[in-house]
């Protein structure tokens, strides 16, 4: 006589249940092991870090302060500087990276002879170290030894051939300018691949109807289009308030503090006043000011959708 696997009501018993449930979780531990020890164990130590005092060449440092840190944030004016030169970097660069990228893939969208080979031309500057992207474009605005000011100075724009990186009133420009070229693939490859799902048979029927391209657009492109602008505009707004990569390497927050964001600040406060504490309460207002709009963005576009 052999027992069944089952119970008389047709039902495992609740240890092979059990298993069942769990066997998912075991294919995935790993993973998420992975994701706990790269992730969130630093998260959390920095996170910690904001209620200590953390600075590197105290060695009678690491006690907890409470909310110490954050008071003097409040007060901190340079913060203030870097949170208004944070949203005109953020704003200006994620705008002009989807104008240019937008008309990129629309131009990247028709046929012609060649285009392999200029898609794979303008995706390059994707593919080029924001490192290396940063001292090319300082080597660029250089006075003395980059053509961009001496043009400037041909066309008129400017009275003599002068760095923009050192003018306190426009060197904002010049990590933006790097940005956007550094930036326009990103939108071009993903609005390119959104462009070509949409079926050709709708911009025939709307020909046929005597609809004008700009009218094609607005009807059919970008009804298609809004699903992968409201995504690629809010994952690059995101990236684009963390990087801090070209202000540090062509500026170093300057002059006079006027290309300091956010982030940059940040990077000052952790790695030149070796603060590790003060700069990880400005990490954490940062990412409360990102996960708030990153909530405003969603739950706008689930108001939209319903609508």
């Amino acid at each position: 006589m052999t027992i069944s696997a089952q119970t008389l009501d047709g039902r495992k018993p609740w240890l092979s249940r059990m298993a069942d449930a769990s066997t998912p979780w075991l294919y995935s531990a790993p993973s998420l092991i992975l994701i706990a020890a790269v992730m969130l164990v630093p998260l959390a130590i920095g996170i910690s870090y904001a209620f200590r005092d953390m600075v590197l060449l105290n060695p009678f440092s690491g006690g907890f302060v409470g909310l110490d840190q954050f008071k003097k944030l409040y007060g901190d004016r340079a913060f203030y500087g870097a949170l208004r030169n944070t949203l005109l970097w953020t704003g200006a660069s994620v705008f002009l990276q989807f104008f240019f990228g937008l008309i990129l893939a629309l131009l990247l969208d028709k046929p012609f002879r060649g285009r392999g080979i200029v898609q794979a031309l303008v995706f390059l500057p994707w593919a080029v170290p924001s490192f290396l992207a940063g001292l090319n474009w300082a080597w660029l605005f250089n006075p003395v030894i980059g053509p961009l000011p001496h043009w400037f100075y041909a066309m008129g724009l400017t009275s003599e051939p002068s760095n923009l990186l050192s003018s306190p009133y426009y060197a904002m420009w010049g990590p933006i300018i790097a940005n956007v070229w550094w930036g326009i693939p990103f939108f071009a490859i993903t609005l390119l691949a959104a462009l070509q799902a949409i079926p050709r048979d709708l911009y025939e029927a709307a020909s046929i109807d005597g609809a004008t391209p700009f009218q094609r657009f607005r009807s059919i492109t970008l009804p298609f289009l809004a699903p992968t602008i409201a995504i690629t505009i809010l994952l690059r707004t995101v990236w684009i308030s963390n990087f801090a990569d070209l202000i540090v390497v062509m500026t170093g927050g300057g002059p006079a503090d006027r290309t300091q964001i956010v982030a940059s600040y940040i990077f000052t406060q952790a790695f030149r006043a070796l603060d590790f504490g003060y700069a990880s309460a400005i990490a954490l207002v940062l990412l409360a000011l990102l996960l708030a709009y990153s909530m405003a963005i969603i739950l706008l576009r689930q108001m939209l959708m319903k609508d």
